[in-house]
């Protein structure tokens, strides 16, 4: 249990950096509209191409921001879904790691990435059109946003003429450093609660039990991963990687369960109670599509 604590806590200070840079950023687009337009680069015709790439970097904490980012309204649903496909977690590096040669290692994480990067894109602007392309309005990133919690003054106009120079860098000071921080711990913490018991969760279950589980049939193997893949703690991408490296699974089965896994992000969603039925629409179409795309991968590989 120990062990499953020291993770829990090393897990989430990895991604604490992330969340803190997200929230200044959030802040700077709120308050100082003049830097806003390059926001639409992230909502834009290429916003699902650019989602599809970040997520393929081996980082958990690129799910968070985007799932902060479309939860504040900033990327399309689309783009969201993007991030989420294309998502590495820690598989790549278990894959990396491997006694695999490192021909079959190259052509195992190139075959892999270039699914997750396709299905994430394809999905993504899917997604985007069947929805009609629902953009964030650019108005509303052109308008300062005069109010920010409680005890927020308004920034513009006339007010500023009456602002000190202390004062103006005291709320500098809150807005652009103490806010965001404040925010990223908040979110760390419950980071921490979610990776701490889905950790101990697996300690109760057993990695043995688990990667049994996954030995399943092969035409079961895709929903089985699929389903341990939507776990939202990185033992889930490390488990269904190893498994695969050990000859467990097949190559369509490890897919289907890391194209679910999106990291931390769908706890992040969820924590938005008003929001339930759209993110459960996306849960459900994330899984639907690793599901898919397992069998799919699977029988094509039955016939070389």
């Amino acid at each position: 249990m120990v062990d499953v604590l020291v993770d829990a806590i090393l897990d989430t200070l990895k991604l604490l950096p992330f969340l803190f840079i997200l929230y200044i950023l959030i802040e700077i687009l709120e308050h100082r509209t003049q830097i806003g337009r390059p926001l639409k680069a992230l909502n834009g015709r290429g916003a699902p191409v650019v989602g599809a790439a970040t997520g393929l970097i081996p980082l958990c904490g690129f799910s968070v921001m985007a799932a902060k980012l479309y939860e504040n309204k900033y990327i399309t649903t689309g783009t969201l879904i993007a991030v989420f496909l294309a998502t590495n977690d820690e598989a790549l590096l278990i894959l990396l790691a491997s006694p695999m040669p490192w021909t079959a290692k190259g052509v195992v994480i190139a075959l892999l990435c270039a699914i997750k990067f396709t299905v994430g894109l394809g999905v993504g602007y899917l997604l985007d059109w069947a929805m009609k392309r629902r953009r964030v309005p650019i108005e509303k990133l052109e308008q300062p946003h005069h109010a920010h919690g409680e005890g927020a003054h308004e920034h513009g106009g006339e007010q500023n003429e009456f602002h000190t120079c202390e004062h103006k860098h005291a709320s500098n000071f809150r807005f652009y450093f103490l806010s965001p921080l404040l925010h990223a711990l908040k979110i760390s913490l419950f980071v921490f609660l979610v990776n701490f018991a889905f950790g101990s969760l697996f300690l109760l279950a057993g990695e043995d039990n688990v990667i049994s589980f996954l030995n399943a049939g092969l035409w079961f193997q895709p929903l089985v991963a699929s389903a341990i893949g939507m776990i939202p703690n990185c033992a889930s991408s490390v488990v269904i990687a190893e498994t695969y490296v050990m000859g467990g699974i097949a190559f369509g089965t490890m897919a289907a369960g890391l194209l679910t896994n999106a990291g931390l992000g769908f706890v992040v969603l969820f924590r938005r109670a008003r929001a339930w039925r759209e993110n459960i629409f996306l849960l459900f179409i994330t899984f639907g599509i690793g599901v898919a795309v397992g069998y799919v991968s699977n029988a094509v590989l039955l016939c070389f």
